[in-house]
């Protein structure tokens, strides 16, 4: 009955003209320019983490780049048991979502705090932190920031050991 209803209603809503096709943009002499763009995972090379700026273990797959006006920029990072980044600042803002095994995140002056998959984690604008993988697990997190004026992120002094197992910085 109830489908009787709607497929009369659908009947008389529409005279008989073509309509557009859904999920077909209109063509416009812009289309081009807000045509979807897909970037398969077999097309991004995974990269290994720069000593500089990690320690031990960590690979990243880099996402997506931001696309003007856009700012945002992401990567699958995965961090090997006991590895980290190094203390470092996002002038926007840094979200990890994390989205496989358990890690750690600490901000300066802070207690290290655990994470686990299924976290969301928001790091303020200028907020020195670290993150990485506990000692036991390996970690998966998408690091999501946007650049300021072309940089997304200010790297410092590598995380110690002592850090790193919960002696923190004051």
């Amino acid at each position: 009955m109830m489908f009787s209803f709607l497929a009369s209603a659908v009947a008389e809503a529409h005279d008989g003209t073509p309509g557009p096709v859904i999920g077909t943009p209109a063509a416009t002499a812009d289309s081009a320019s807000r045509a979807l763009t897909i970037t398969h995972g077999s097309d991004r090379p995974v990269s290994k983490g720069s000593d500089d700026t990690f320690t031990g273990s960590v690979s990243m797959d880099r996402l997506f780049q931001p696309n003007d006006p856009a700012r945002a920029a992401g990567a699958s990072v995965t961090f090997q048991p006991g590895a980290r980044t190094a203390w470092h600042t996002h002038p926007l803002g840094q979200r990890l979502i994390v989205t496989a095994g358990e890690g750690r995140v600490q901000r300066w002056g802070g207690p290290v705090e655990t994470i686990r998959q299924g976290d969301v984690v928001w790091i303020p604008a200028g907020v020195k932190h670290w993150h990485g993988a506990t000692p036991d697990s390996a970690m998966t997190h998408i690091a999501i920031q946007e650049q300021l004026d072309g940089k997304a992120v200010t790297w410092m002094e590598k995380v110690s050991d002592a850090q790193y197992g919960g002696y923190y910085p004051k």
